[in-house]
């Protein structure tokens, strides 16, 4: 192993945390998935390089196989998009590891164009990767993941914006199929969520995509990088953000969340990003704080339980909403909150620093729901006392935040 200090190295996961497990990481020839492949291995699996370039993938496994040790990673010449490329990936991964925990769809190609000009051809090749190939992994994977009760599915996506629908299309689906897995794995310990890198300059893709895209919006592509500044991470930070999602994947079960929350979750500084700061509060406040902080947990409390007795598919989709518009499912949440009342309880305010606790969010999800009630409720004083209601959490989750500073 080199002396290099990797990344994933630097924060509270260890060599050990995902010691044993198989992971199957999809384009990771290079850039991005690269890094993730060598950060997942750091972490102790086994990882399978399914990559399309023959050339590149045995080049990346025998890279990571020096660094982390001979069974480190394996190449498997992988087409995503070919059914029979697919079925040749589960034999050979099987006969190699015996089981596959972890997926990760990092494959992708990246058309550039107006929908008006991007041929039709573009736009099939973009479909046959971006959405063919996590369908036929997740057909090839799940039932294997099922049957042990155990895995981890992941689908990449990617914001953006004009010129790149022939892209963003098939990316936008993914992480609906990452949402629909969801739903569909309730009650069992096999998770999906959808991870998106950020904006990453220094891979090959990344460069000929911007190099298209950024005359378009009329900029050259300097301009173009310092209008994204606040998303730009290295490859190494977004392929490290990657295999930190998958290695606290019950924190981000059925969620949409980026490299850098990733990043964060796992207690890694980001290019210098402060550690979190110490927090001061007066006994007044400091009670203040544990009785809305009681308030508020008691309040979802309440509605969690109240899903519960929802029709199925009205449940399943409040389930899934409150995760996706909350920053975290409902029991991270009870489990939160109940760490913030018990720290303030205790006046323990050095542990109550380094508790990740995204207030904001969460007063966030309640002006949604503001919003959604203007839509379903016709009679206007039910829908005045909802709002009310309505209001009056995310004014509870708001005053908390203020107090602790967490906006």
């Amino acid at each position: 192993m080199t002396g290099t200090r990797l990344l994933i190295s630097t924060g509270n996961l260890t060599r050990a945390t995902l010691a044993g497990q198989v992971a199957i990481v999809t384009g990771a020839g290079g850039g991005i998935g690269f890094e993730a492949a060598r950060a997942l291995a750091w972490l102790g699996a086994r990882v399978v390089i399914a990559e399309i370039r023959n050339p590149t993938g045995k080049a990346a496994a025998e890279r990571i196989a020096q660094e982390m040790g001979q069974s480190a990673a394996t190449f498997i010449q992988t087409d995503v998009g070919d059914e029979r490329s697919v079925r040749r990936l589960v034999r050979q991964a099987l006969r190699t590891h015996g089981k596959v925990d972890i997926v990760l769809n990092n494959a992708t190609i990246t058309p550039i164009g107006a929908v008006k000009d991007v041929s039709i051809q573009a736009w099939d090749a973009s479909y046959r990767v971006n959405l063919r190939g996590p369908v036929l992994l997740a057909r090839a994977f799940l039932p294997g993941m099922l049957e042990r009760n155990a895995g981890v599915f992941v689908c990449v996506s990617s914001v953006g914006d004009a010129y790149l629908g022939p892209y963003e299309t098939f990316k936008a689906a993914q992480v609906h199929l990452a949402n629909t897995l969801d739903a569909e794995l309730a009650g069992a310990e096999v998770i999906a969520f959808t991870i998106g890198p950020g904006l990453v300059p220094g891979t090959p893709g990344a460069q000929y995509g911007i190099q298209q895209v950024a005359p378009l919006y009329g900029k050259t592509m300097e301009e173009f990088y310092a209008m994204s500044q606040e998303h730009i991470l290295s490859a190494e930070a977004a392929g490290a953000g990657f295999a930190a999602a998958i290695a606290l994947a019950s924190r981000f079960r059925g969620q949409e969340i980026s490299s850098k929350q990733a990043l964060i979750a796992a207690g890694i500084d980001l290019e210098g990003e402060p550690e979190a700061a110490a927090i001061t509060l007066t006994a007044e406040t400091m009670a203040q704080a544990l009785s809305l902080c009681r308030e508020v947990r008691a309040t979802l409390a309440q509605q969690v339980a109240g899903w519960s007795q929802r029709p199925l598919f009205e449940r399943q989709w409040v389930i899934r909403d409150f995760s996706k518009n909350a920053g975290m499912p409902s029991n991270q949440w009870l489990d939160t909150l109940g760490r913030l009342e018990r720290c303030l309880e205790a006046q323990d305010l050095a542990t109550l620093a380094t508790i990740h606790a995204p207030l904001d969010v969460l007063a966030h999800y309640y002006r949604h729901w503001q919003e959604l009630a203007k839509g379903y409720v016709k009679d206007p004083q039910v829908l005045q006392e909802q709002l009310q209601t309505l209001h009056g959490y995310e004014e509870a989750a708001a005053h908390l935040a203020a107090l602790l500073d967490r906006g």
